[in-house]
């Protein structure tokens, strides 16, 4: 009896959920898995597979292998069943020794969508990055060797074209609308198995990645491979929402995390490729960081959000309406900035030539600024340029932030692009600098919002900080900057 008791509660419980199951029928249907198969017999003719022709690998690049963004090859153990079947599909990408092929024309696989039905393509700039050949090959087994009308890396967005007419098109949808929870359904061509279908959920949009600036994407769970790079992602009512382009992977196969770049954004890059052969983005001139929670009470804020400026560059249109590092933006054109990775995409969509609309605070204070936005100019190479000559000696007392500071030399000052001010971080001790991740070689710049002339200038500035404060500290490291939240001690 004390057994069934005890038991009582769990099987009434259980009683309870057959009695609420079968008494709500609908709701069972109502939330049925979707049904693909009419989608997928309708688009599957639309999706292309793409491979590439190259040239033989150089002697002194043999074994270096090409990689597809996102999609590594794995490492496999020499009797692993895998290896014949890698050795087929991607020949020279080995991360070493040379497999078969080496010394053959190397191809490498994706997909793609037909957009136009006279024969234009969207796929990734990375499936058709260097190719000599690109063999487009439709699902009724024809072949077409496509030409490359333009590609552009920011985005990872490539227009393909045949030479064909009457071809069967996509429909192209938005991502602006998408749901996160959303199912959508990938085609594609994984590992060189063409039409395979995978499905999946939106897990997050607005994804901005390490490597992409400007593109916002969209998160799935949607299996995608190597060879999905690409493809398109559709949405349940046939429509394309977005190109397959990148995973995360520790393994060179799918781990539940799969990245898509919205269709607007792909729809874009398309137009300007074709009507001039490239892309233009909006461009405001600022290197910019997020404000942490550290750093958000030094600039005024009570909580983090917005993008905080860490360098104005020389002649752009942050530096013509006079922005300045630590200005914390925080709205462009109306639309509130969460995060400083959601400032790019709307500058770069932004027409070059049209006024924005910025939303600052300057120094706790609410400031508008209206800015007309410049073409960005192709990536500058930045360089370390850090001075090892300079660093401290042991005899040297590090000040209160557990950092030795001395003043900057002319020649370091020329070689970083620095005008004035600046002080060089000779040595980095235990303390609020450390924890804070300042490095030797580092140049303070400002401290708690003021201007670092010069050592004298630092030390005087620093004395005047009341202990238990949290300042914020801009340092220069190589041609970078940003901004570090400090926190001084109480005595």
């Amino acid at each position: 009896m004390r057994l069934f008791s005890s038991f009582r509660p769990v099987i009434g419980a259980l009683l309870a959920g057959v009695l609420i199951l079968t008494q709500t029928p609908s709701q069972a249907t109502n939330h049925a898995l979707p049904e693909f198969t009419a989608l997928v017999a309708e688009n599957g003719p639309k999706v292309v597979n793409i491979s590439t022709k190259q040239a033989p690998a150089k002697p002194q690049d043999k074994g270096k292998g090409k990689r597809v963004p996102g999609n590594p090859i794995p490492e496999l153990p020499e009797d692993s069943p895998l290896q014949d079947f890698f050795r087929h599909f991607f020949g020279d990408q080995g991360d070493s020794g040379d497999w078969p092929g080496d010394a053959e024309e190397s191809r490498s696989l994706g997909s793609g969508f037909i957009v136009s039905a006279d024969g234009y393509i969207l796929t990734n700039a990375h499936v058709v990055e260097g190719a000599d050949e690109i063999i487009v090959r439709t699902s009724d087994r024809r072949e077409f060797v496509a030409t490359l009308v333009g590609a552009d890396t920011r985005s990872d967005i490539a227009l393909l074209k045949l030479d064909a007419t009457e071809l069967p098109t996509v429909k192209i949808g938005s991502a602006k609308d998408l749901q996160v929870g959303e199912w959508v359904l990938a085609i594609g061509s994984p590992f060189g198995f063409e039409h395979s279908a995978t499905a999946g959920i939106v897990s997050a949009k607005g994804r901005n990645l390490p490597t992409e600036n400007y593109v916002p994407f969209i998160q799935t769970d949607v299996a995608i491979n190597p060879g999905n790079s690409g493809g398109p992602l559709f949405n349940l009512d046939g429509e394309v929402i977005g190109v397959n382009s990148q995973i995360y992977s520790r393994t060179g196969g799918f781990m539940g995390l799969s990245f898509a770049i919205p269709i607007d954004v792909a729809m874009d890059v398309f137009e300007q490729i074709k009507a001039k052969g490239r892309v233009s983005r909006g461009w405001l001139g600022v290197l910019i960081q997020d404000v942490t929670r550290d750093l958000a009470p030094a600039f005024g804020l009570t909580q983090p959000r917005g993008a905080l400026v860490a360098q104005v560059m020389p002649d752009s249109p942050a530096a013509a309406v006079g922005l300045l590092p630590g200005d914390v933006i925080l709205t462009y054109n109306g639309k509130d900035l969460p995060i400083s990775s959601a400032l790019p995409p709307l500058v770069g969509t932004t027409p070059v030539g049209q006024a924005a609309h910025l939303e600052l605070l300057r120094k706790g204070q609410p400031l508008t600024v209206e800015i007309k936005i410049a073409e960005l100019p192709e990536d500058d190479q930045s360089a370390d340029s850090s001075d090892e000559s300079d660093a401290a000696s042991e005899s040297d007392t590090p000040n209160r932030l557990g950092m030795v500071v001395r003043e900057l030399p002319a020649e370091s000052r020329d070689e970083l692009g620095i005008e004035q001010g600046g002080v060089l971080v000779a040595a980095v001790k235990e303390g609020p600098a450390a924890q804070a991740g300042l490095a030797v070689g580092d140049v303070v710049l400002t401290l708690d919002n003021q201007a670092v002339d010069d050592l004298a200038g630092f030390n005087r500035i620093l004395e005047s900080l009341a202990p238990g404060r949290s300042v914020a500290v801009l340092i220069q490291r190589g041609e970078g900057r940003m901004f570090y939240a400090l926190h001084l001690p109480k005595p």
